[in-house]
């Protein structure tokens, strides 16, 4: 179902994307209408092979196929909005008709030019977000405790064992007393790179290196990607809580979402929060729902994933409407949640505006929260 309708949302873009250039008079004059179709038809045939040929499979070929596909249908996306947003300020030429194919020119122009810029954004490092958050019942011997958070890297055929060593690289610079992975940590079509699970392996730290599953850790066969987190040597927290130290108990759920498309019922964040010693208490979870929830059980910090902060905007804006949560520091019923954009990206390699990110949080045990976000 997913396939189905990402195939007919892409047709549909490519669709109005030609048929407003066809209007342009730079276009009317120099290519006919049976250029333009056979232009349309070629670009939907990479589309759609990228989709299910290139999407998953493995080698370089299919792997450049994928990108070169995302790629196309993000730009797509970002040109559509962009006459889309001319089209119903001129009322589709109708208003200012003078003026409107120049205007409408401009903006697959603008279209263009954002879709470049988020080509650029997409292939930056990932920037280090820092956060100082007081965190209640913190023993006074933890206070200044460093933890660093990654969320959705996505490792695969695109995001493999090069761009991982550079961003565990970044991790063991901040010289962190805890890591944690907030889901997504392989892409989910099949058995990860041995090269990228011995380096998952390496990482540690002195509180442990921690994670939940992701929906992509869900993807095909359901037992397989949890399985992965656990033999890339990550502690993997399904529904549960554990002591890191005496005073600080880190709890974890298995992806929400999942869950919810699953149909499955019940509370599984007061349900792995249950029983726990007393003291400070985080819970991590890819979803960003049910902040709430975890509120009432008394965690003091909640840090989530999933939403990649929208990774295209204005997508972000449709993204907003299924999770509240986007991006940033949140305040729930007094309770701190911190949803990571991601760290790497999903299908391509573009963001816009905010690059990705690598959450460094310096536990308190007094009341002190500030935010300094690299940019």
């Amino acid at each position: 179902m997913f396939m189905l309708t990402l195939t007919a949302g892409a047709t549909l873009l490519l669709a109005y994307v030609l048929a407003r250039g066809a209007t342009l008079p730079l276009i009317a004059r120099r290519v006919s209408p049976a250029a333009v179709a056979a232009i349309g038809i070629a670009l939907w045939l990479i589309l759609f092979l990228s989709l299910y040929l290139g999407h998953g499979a493995s080698g370089d070929a299919a792997r450049i196929l994928e990108q070169l596909g995302m790629t196309l249908l993000a730009g797509l996306f970002l040109i559509a909005v962009a006459v889309l947003l001319v089209d119903l300020v001129t009322a589709f030429g109708l208003l200012f008709r003078r003026h409107a194919p120049t205007i409408r020119g401009w903006a697959f122009v603008a279209g263009g030019a954002l879709a470049l810029l988020a080509m650029v954004q997409g292939l930056r490092p990932p920037v280090v977000s820092r956060y100082e958050m007081s965190l209640a019942g913190l023993p006074a011997d933890l206070d200044g405790t460093v933890l660093v958070a990654l969320s959705d890297l996505h490792l695969g055929s695109t995001l493999g064992e090069r761009w991982l060593g550079s961003r565990l690289e970044q991790v063991r610079s901040l010289d962190p007393d805890m890591v944690v992975f907030l889901g997504d940590v392989f892409e989910g079509h099949g058995r990860p790179a041995d090269a990228v699970l011995q380096d998952l392996r390496a990482l540690s730290a002195p509180l442990g290196v921690w994670a939940v599953t992701g929906n992509h850790e869900f993807h095909h066969r359901r037992a397989a990607g949890p399985g992965f987190l656990e033999e890339a040597g990550l502690r993997v927290l399904h529904d549960r809580w554990a002591m890191v130290r005496p005073g600080l108990v880190l709890a974890g759920v298995d992806d929400l979402t999942s869950r919810r498309r699953g149909a499955s019922q019940g509370d599984a964040v007061t349900a792995a929060l249950a029983g726990r010693p007393p003291g400070a208490a985080m819970l991590l979870s890819h979803t960003p729902w049910d902040a709430h929830r975890a509120a009432a059980a008394g965690v003091g910090l909640m840090l989530s994933g999933h939403t990649h902060g929208g990774q295209i905007w204005p997508f972000g804006l449709l993204v907003r409407r299924v999770y509240p949560l986007l991006a940033g520091r949140y305040q729930v019923d007094g309770m701190p949640v911190i949803v990571s954009r991601g760290t790497g990206t999903w299908g391509p390699r573009m963001r816009l505006w905010a690059p990705g990110e690598i959450l460094c949080i310096t536990l308190r045990s007094r009341t002190t929260e500030t935010r300094d976000p690299a940019r």
